[in-house]
């Protein structure tokens, strides 16, 4: 009989304090502060990619481009300069030239990776209007 007892008062014990916890929902506002983080998120890795894909392809622009003067100096301007060259010129020659080729793969990866990005960054400004794409520190 104790058993009970305790276990109705233990059950109304409880059933009052679910009662006092009612469902409720957040303000209007905090909900859109979330979302607003939320996008603000995405949109900081958009541009955080953006900048370091335009960076390395500067960058490696540039090399190509030294690559490309330095293989030009070692050709030599005769015209038959390929029948007279030293075999480690021919080395250097080819080393360039694999130099060269990767690098313009790379620049061609990184075009169409830009291209995609201004696009998903496109898409993200259009889907929301009010977004204010937020201030990176370069």
């Amino acid at each position: 009989m104790f058993q009970l007892f305790l276990r109705a008062r233990a059950h109304n014990f409880l059933s009052s304090r679910r009662e006092d916890k009612g469902f409720k929902a957040r303000t209007i506002e905090r909900d859109a502060e979330t979302d607003r983080v939320r996008i603000d998120a995405v949109m900081v890795a958009i541009d955080t990619a953006l900048r370091d894909a335009e960076r390395e392809q500067v960058g490696l622009g540039r090399r190509v481009d030294d690559a490309l003067a330095r293989a030009s100096v070692t050709f030599g301007n005769g015209t038959d300069e390929y029948l007279e060259r030293e075999p480690i010129d021919s080395h250097h020659q080819d080393l360039f030239a694999a130099d060269i080729s990767n690098g313009q793969r790379r620049l061609k990866e990184l075009a169409n990776t830009i291209t995609h990005l201004r696009f998903i960054r496109t898409a993200m400004l259009t889907r929301f209007p009010n977004l204010k794409p937020p201030q990176l520190n370069s």
